[in-house]
């Protein structure tokens, strides 16, 4: 499987300005907003789906 873009912001492969980083989620702006303040957070592990997190996994979901 081919990298997906969000591994790659992860993994600073792309240049981007992280709000928050800690050892499971990192926080940056969109680059294209569709509100004033349009922050995403998401896990350093890549995921597959939401139907694939696992009981590991948990606690990313609502951090």
């Amino acid at each position: 499987m081919k990298e997906c873009i969000f591994c790659r912001i992860v993994n600073k492969e792309i240049p981007t300005e992280f709000l928050y980083e800690d050892d499971l989620v990192v926080a940056f702006r969109d680059i294209h907003p569709i509100a004033p303040v349009h922050v995403l957070v998401i896990p350093k592990k890549h995921i597959e789906s939401v139907t694939g997190i696992s009981e590991e996994d948990e606690k990313l979901m609502g951090r």
